[in-house]
């Protein structure tokens, strides 16, 4: 019988917190580099920028909790993505800490932080892996509050 399969562990020290244990699997890499190109979720012009794309990229059951804690339905997100404007400063939006984890068989929870400008949000995005593609399950952001 061979040893379980031992994750790559390590802690490190973020710019928002405590030191937090890294859990992405070395065998999950290649899969957190896809979906690394696809957050934020929406807002990546080379998978689509109309709704019949936003509903490929989305699970029917699809919903998201925003910053503010309150829930929002597929319909409502696609209603609300397509009278968006483009924001000019996305450009200037960074993306650190991405982690990844199989949660089932196809099924990816990624977390990460965004800095836009002045706000720090962390990010969780389920992901599932489909013959069609990938398809976004759910979507949360919770604004990191400045410490003080």
């Amino acid at each position: 019988m061979q040893p379980p399969k031992r994750r790559s562990v390590t802690n490190e020290r973020n710019s928002s917190g405590p030191r937090i244990a890294s859990v992405t699997a070395p065998e999950l890499l290649a899969v957190l580099e896809e979906l690394k190109l696809r957050e934020p979720i929406f807002h990546h012009p080379e998978f689509g920028t109309t709704r019949q794309d936003y509903e490929a990229m989305t699970d029917p059951d699809f919903w998201e909790v925003g910053a503010s804690g309150r829930r929002y339905s597929r319909e409502f997100v696609l209603e609300t993505l397509e009278s968006r404007a483009p924001d000019p400063d996305e450009s200037k939006w960074l993306t650190r800490e991405f982690q990844c984890r199989e949660i089932a068989p196809d099924n990816y929870l990624i977390t990460y932080t965004l800095h836009q400008e002045k706000r720090v949000t962390r990010r969780a995005t389920l992901w599932r892996r489909t013959a069609a593609g990938w398809k976004v399950l759910y979507h949360q952001g919770t604004i990191v509050e400045p410490q003080t």
